[in-house]
């Protein structure tokens, strides 16, 4: 099964022509396992936090470099959303079919009715490498910004880019 779900975003980036690379390892939760391991000197490992709007009518993705603090009042003003607070592990599995430590922009592959609005930090524009769960935290995928950008808009996601 861990291979089925890894090999849907292979097939999807190979559908899409986007050039990328992959690190197998044991299952990361956290990214000081990351940092452990020195996965960063490939690149910009993400957080990626799922979130949900006060009323649980909206559903967002924020995804920002590893190591930064997300401060929600900020993130919430600009993307023009009551109260945010962190979507439980049932909502992320039926809004985006993950499993807590394996949250990852890839999950839009699972959201077929495109509900989950994706908050970008803007730092993330500037940055060569970025890296990604498969959708399953025993692997990690590597690839530009415009890459991962492509695989969301190609789902049809909404995107918001933000200061956080």
């Amino acid at each position: 099964m861990d291979n089925e779900v890894k090999q849907r975003v292979y097939d999807k980036l190979n559908e899409l022509g986007i050039s990328y690379s992959v690190d197998e390892h044991e299952a990361i939760f956290t990214i000081e396992e990351l940092d452990k391991k020195g996965m960063y000197k490939k690149g910009e490992i993400c957080k990626n936090l799922f979130l949900r709007d006060g009323s649980g009518k909206r559903h967002f993705l924020v995804v920002t470099p590893g190591h930064k603090d997300v401060d929600l009042k900020s993130v919430r003003a600009q993307i023009g959303s009551s109260r945010l607070s962190f979507g439980s592990a049932e909502r992320l599995m039926n809004c985006l079919g993950l499993t807590q430590g394996s949250v990852s922009p890839f999950g839009v592959l699972n959201d077929k009715e495109r509900n989950v609005e994706i908050v970008f930090d803007k730092e993330l524009k500037n940055m060569d490498i970025l890296g990604f769960h498969p959708n399953i935290n025993t692997a990690t995928v590597w690839l530009s910004f415009e890459s991962i950008l492509k695989v969301i808009k190609d789902n049809g996601n909404t995107v918001y880019y933000a200061e956080i």
